[in-house]
This record gives C-alpha cells, sequence and structure tokens, in this order.
C-alpha cells in the first residue's frame, strides 16, 4: 500500500507486560477507509495490539497512526491524533446517563453546537439510544451498553476507529445491528476500522484485510477471499 491509503502502519511492534513479553515484531497495516480484522485465539496478543496502539502497554517498535508517529505518545496525545478505542469492557460510565457518556466522547469538541450536533448524529445511527438518553448507562442491556460504547467512541470524530471483540456477550440479532450499524457508520463518515474478533465469519462479512495472530506473531495475512483459503484459518476458525 502507498501511504496517501495507509491510515495505521505498524512494524516490528513487541509489547510487554512487566518483564513478559507478549508481541513478537508484529507488523501490519490498516487500509484507509477499510476495516482490517485482527483473528486469533484467545491469550494470541489480539488485545495487547490494541492496548499497544494506544499507549495502555510499554511497547517498542513503529507506530503511525493517522499520518502521526504515535510510537512514543501516550494515550491522550493518540486519542488526539484521531484515534478511538473501544475495548472489550466497552468502558462506558455506569452511573452517568446516556447522554452524559456521549458528551464526555465528545471533550475533545470545544464548540457545544458541534457536540450537540454529533449527539443527533449518533442518534441517528442508535435510535435505541436516543429513547434511552436519560438512562443510566449501567442498565442498559449488554447490546445497548457496546451502542453507546462505539457512539462515545464516535463523539470524537475519529479516523481510525478500534474496536476490540463487539460482538462478545451479544445475541446474534444485536450482534447483527451492531454491524450493520458500523457498516453505515463506515460508508458515510469514511471511517477507517480496525477490528478485534474471535467470531472469523463475522470478521470475513465485514473485512477487508485479515490478519491472522498466534501467540504473539502474525502468522498470515491477506485479503477475505485469499484467507479464507488458508488452511490455519479453515481449521481453526471457519470449522471447514
Amino acid at each position: 500500500m502507498s501511504d496517501a491509503t495507509v491510515i495505521a502502519s505498524v512494524r516490528a511492534l513487541r509489547a510487554f507486560y512487566g518483564r513478559t513479553q507478549a508481541l513478537f515484531d508484529v507488523e501490519f497495516d490498516v487500509a484507509a477507509g477499510g476495516v482490517t480484522a485482527l483473528l486469533g485465539a484467545n491469550g494470541a496478543g489480539k488485545t495487547t495490539t490494541l492496548r499497544a496502539l494506544s499507549g495502555m502497554v510499554r511497547r517498542q517498535g513503529r507506530i503511525e497512526l493517522c499520518a502521526v508517529d504515535a510510537s512514543r505518545l501516550a494515550t491522550e496525545a493518540i486519542a488526539r491524533a484521531g484515534v478511538a478505542h473501544v475495548p472489550a469492557d466497552r468502558g462506558t460510565f455506569a452511573p452517568l446517563t446516556v447522554e452524559e457518556n456521549l458528551l464526555l466522547g465528545g471533550h475533545l469538541q470545544r464548540s457545544a453546537r458541534t457536540r450537540a450536533a454529533d449527539i443527533e448524529r449518533m442518534y441517528n445511527y442508535f435510535p435505541r439510544l436516543k429513547q434511552r438518553r436519560g438512562q443510566q448507562a449501567g442498565t442498559l442491556s449488554g447490546g445497548e451498553q457496546q451502542m453507546l460504547a462505539i457512539a462515545r467512541a464516535l463523539m470524537s470524530r475519529p479516523k481510525l476507529l478500534m474496536l476490540d471483540e463487539p460482538s462478545f456477550g451479544l445475541a446474534p440479532l444485536v450482534v447483527q445491528e451492531v454491524y450493520r450499524n458500523l457498516q453505515t457508520i463506515r460508508a458515510n463518515e469514511g471511517l477507517s476500522i480496525l477490528l478485534v474478533e474471535q467470531n472469523a465469519h463475522l470478521a470475513f462479512d465485514i473485512a477487508t484485510h485479515v490478519y491472522l495472530l498466534e501467540t504473539g506473531r502474525i502468522v498470515a495475512g491477506g485479503p477475505p477471499s485469499e484467507m479464507r483459503c488458508n488452511a490455519l484459518v479453515r481449521e481453526a476458525y471457519l470449522g471447514q
């Protein structure tokens, strides 16, 4: 890919928890406007990869995000560069209302008018959130909390959205709704997405490029059509 078509470039990425190394020279690109999926079993390093890109764990290597060298940037600076991260635990503020969570997500926007317009934009994408705008986030269903987490992340108007297991713990119909919304948002906003997902079928349905992680290393990568034929992927993740 040329630099103009890449929103994120990761080279020789290593990550550590204390003295324990979790990632080993991980390398991949995220195409601008595309959906790049990271597949792998529990413990493969998928979540650690997102945490490393967000500056949440000690890491080494070259990380370029949204045309910025983020290799040594702190988490807040990475967010300001245009990166939003939705963690697996969703990270919503349970005692606050839906709308208060969205307002917090828009704290990088200085204009109150802009924040109000962005909240309405989120309600258009997620009508259920509008119905529950005054409800405490902790009382929402799992699917509604996931929608709120995504909407709150989008309030910062990111160029790159990183999602960690958005389908986890959700009913199949809710998963379908969340993924439909992501496709719509991507099309409307020109958003780039880096997706961590254990459900390979979901990932293949939405991704434009797929990488396979095993024990902290990238072991395969390519477009979905190519990766569906990969023996490792077919046996371990597609049940074929």
